[in-house]
């Protein structure tokens, strides 16, 4: 057996004691060495993590026909107001109509005194009976004076003067009558009957009251509001397309009439005026619009909307108003490609409609643009339909005990 001599600076380390915590030593070194060396080596052989599918929401880009479309802010107004005034003067005795009440035209709605009227036209009969016997008195002279005149019995002259005095007659028997007529009018103004139909608003004067056909505030205002009209302005740059869309026929366009806050279709008519010239100080012009309100969902004063219709736009590329982004560049949408990657295609916008728009350039019918979910996508983004994740999700959820 071979046998080694221990130098005496290490004599020390030949007790068994210090032996062991020599060896201690020696192994904890050689374990932080192990340690610190196995993290380098996993991450040289760890890939970059892929990106998770974001959620969004799709839809296909459609071929169909659409209305081209303008729309306006206006009013309601009644097509026709009257204030009804009395022609004559009198004492109104009684009314036949209440407040708020629909009327037809021809309707008897107050009634004025009748009897000065009915005694002046009694006295204008009278006189024309009294002018008619004296003409067949006149007439019966006359004839006698002409037999007379052949036998020489009187002169020419007393013949011509009876002429006179018949012919004087007859022109105050056509007085007598215009008198008649004159006075049956003023006395059928007593009678104060509804010039149109519509609805009747507040009563402004009481029975009992004198009234005057010089009275300024009037006895009641009708308005006609079945049909009721529509006025709204549109910008003079649409004036040339109107035109167009009326063609030398002037054909009724349609005009939609839409409640501003629940965007509700209240009646649909035709257009019946624009306007012969342009605002210059708001650079529109004013059109009107003839609209059925039997029901009277359109009220005089009302504030709408009027959606016109020019003309319909056949096999065009239309997808939801939500798709359609805008970036410094212009208009643009994202279309899902294959393997679920988005890219970003530029559109042109030829018209929105409510929530569709038509797309004139940029996109064919069948693509698949992302309409919801869009504020995290980037162009390459892999999204996934929110509706197949949420198919997943409930399918899961439904497995489970």
């Amino acid at each position: 057996m071979m046998k080694f001599a221990v130098p005496s600076h290490l004599s020390h380390l030949a007790r068994p004691r210090n032996l062991i915590a020599a060896l201690f030593v020696v192994g904890s070194v050689g374990v932080v060495t192990t340690h610190y060396a196995l993290p380098g080596a996993a991450f040289a052989q760890t890939t970059p993590p892929v990106a998770p599918a974001l959620l969004v929401t799709t839809a296909v880009a459609k071929s169909e026909s659409v209305q081209q479309t303008i729309t306006g802010i206006g009013n309601a107004l009644a097509l026709a107001s009257v204030t009804l005034h009395a022609r004559v003067d009198g004492a109104l005795e009684k009314v036949n109509f209440e407040e708020g009440q629909d009327v037809k035209a021809g309707q008897v709605l107050a009634q004025l005194d009748p009897r000065t009227f009915q005694a002046q036209l009694d006295q204008a009969k009278a006189q024309k009976a009294k002018d008619e016997a004296q003409l067949v008195n006149a007439q019966n002279d006359l004839r006698r004076y002409e037999g007379l005149i052949k036998e020489d019995a009187t002169t020419q002259q007393v013949l011509d003067t009876q002429r006179s005095l018949v012919g004087q007659l007859q022109a105050a028997i056509q007085v007598d009558a215009a008198q008649i007529s004159f006075a049956a009018v003023q006395l059928s103004y007593t009678t104060i009957t509804a010039p149109i139909s519509g609805r009747i608003g507040a009563r402004l004067i009481d029975p009992g009251n004198i009234v005057h056909a010089a009275d300024a505030g009037g006895l009641l205002v009708i308005n006609q509001i079945d049909p009721i009209a529509v006025q709204f302005a549109l910008p003079e740059s649409a004036l040339a397309a109107i035109n167009q869309a009326l063609g030398t026929g002037h054909k009724r366009l349609k005009v939609e009439v839409i409640d501003r806050n629940s965007q509700e279709v209240l009646g649909v008519g035709a257009l019946i005026l624009v306007n012969n010239q342009i605002d210059t100080t708001t650079g529109t012009v004013t059109l009107k619009a003839s609209v059925p309100n039997g029901k009277h969902p359109l009220w005089p004063g009302q504030s709408v909307n009027a959606r016109l219709t020019l003309s319909t736009l056949n096999n065009v590329v239309t997808i939801p108003s939500s798709g359609v982004q805008r970036s410094q560049k212009g208009l643009f949408v994202y279309v899902v490609g294959a393997g679920d990657v988005v890219h970003a295609h530029p559109v042109t916008v030829a018209q929105v409609e409510g929530n569709v728009s038509v797309i004139s350039a940029g996109l064919k019918a069948g693509d698949r643009v992302v309409v919801d979910g869009l504020y995290r996508l980037v162009e390459g983004s892999h999204v996934r339909e929110a509706s197949s994740a949420a198919a997943t999700a409930a399918t899961a959820a439904g497995a489970k005990p």
